[in-house]
């Protein structure tokens, strides 16, 4: 096969290939073996003595409360910016591919939201929700009379960072489920209105189905962002606060290990979020594929 599609040069394969491998080696695979190899030692702050303790960091991991928190309020996150991120992705996509007036404007315009850092965003988001000269605080305050303060307010706090997620993402989202809406075959709608099914139970029907490569895709992507990419905006806007309750998975990480000072904890905790990444994400692909259509 390697003959016949590159005659005459049988090692070029692996030469195109080879820096893309070493990418992955250099930046993923050696570090999270270091943590792996970390993660059953101890550091002093003080002389950098390393003493081995085995799975201590990890016994001790499982048994904080702070720990315990910091996983549940992962969870929740990551399961509202999914689930709430790409219904309303779906819903946008579905009426900017609609025939009226202006639609590829629409198209582009709501998917620049991704070309925005989440740091760069959460700044915006900050200055719109800030409790002194915040447009968005203001306008709360005069149309409810609550005063909106996202640094002393849990709940609040939580809200502004799963809203500004699921901000940024859209875009993206919707990106994929322009194209796959795009890709949807007409004669099988049509047939469909023929035979007397309305718009709603058309799009359950026939549209969404051939979607579920798209959903599929989405979910992993969003899971990957809810998990590691959201730290950005979390330094940024709330630096895990207020009472840690945005103090996600990736953001104790950072805080254990440059804050705190605890390497060998942080590096247990970098080694169980990689390892239930993985996990969730292939059974969410597995989930999410097995009645997926492929058929155009």
């Amino acid at each position: 096969m390697t003959n016949d599609r590159f005659p005459g040069h049988n090692f070029l394969p692996y030469v195109l290939v080879f820096p893309t491998l070493a990418v992955i080696a250099v930046f993923l695979v050696v570090p999270f073996v270091q943590a792996v190899h970390m993660s059953f030692f101890r550091l002093s702050p003080i002389g950098r003595t390393r003493v081995y303790v085995g799975f201590r960091n990890f016994e001790e991991l499982l048994r904080a409360p702070d720990y315990h928190q910091s996983f549940l309020n992962t969870l929740l996150f990551c399961a509202l910016v999914i689930g709430i991120g790409l219904a309303v992705s779906l819903f946008i996509a579905v009426l900017a591919t609609q025939k009226i007036r202006g639609a590829p404007f629409y198209q582009v315009a709501f998917i620049w939201t991704y070309a925005m850092s989440p740091a760069i965003a959460g700044v915006i988001w900050a200055l719109l929700f800030d409790p002194s000269i915040g447009l968005m605080t203001s306008i709360i305050r005069n149309v409810t009379g609550y005063r909106l303060n996202f640094f002393t307010e849990p709940i609040g706090a939580f809200a502004l960072v799963t809203v500004a997620s699921i901000w940024i993402m859209l875009g993206y989202n919707m990106c994929f489920y322009i194209a796959g809406l795009q890709n949807v075959p007409g004669e099988l709608k049509e047939a469909a209105l023929v035979d007397g099914a309305g718009p709603w139970k058309v799009f359950w029907i026939i549209t969404f189905p051939m979607l579920s490569p798209t959903t599929a895709f989405l979910m992993f992507v969003n899971t990957l962002y809810a998990f590691f990419m959201v730290f950005g905006m979390i330094d940024v806007v709330t630096m895990g606060g207020p009472s840690q309750t945005t103090e996600f998975l990736v953001y104790k990480i950072y805080r254990d290990g440059f804050a705190r000072m605890r390497e060998g904890q942080a590096s247990a905790q970098s080694v169980i979020l990689f390892l239930m990444v993985a996990s969730i994400a292939g059974f969410q692909i597995w989930m999410s594929t097995r009645r997926a259509v492929y058929s155009r």
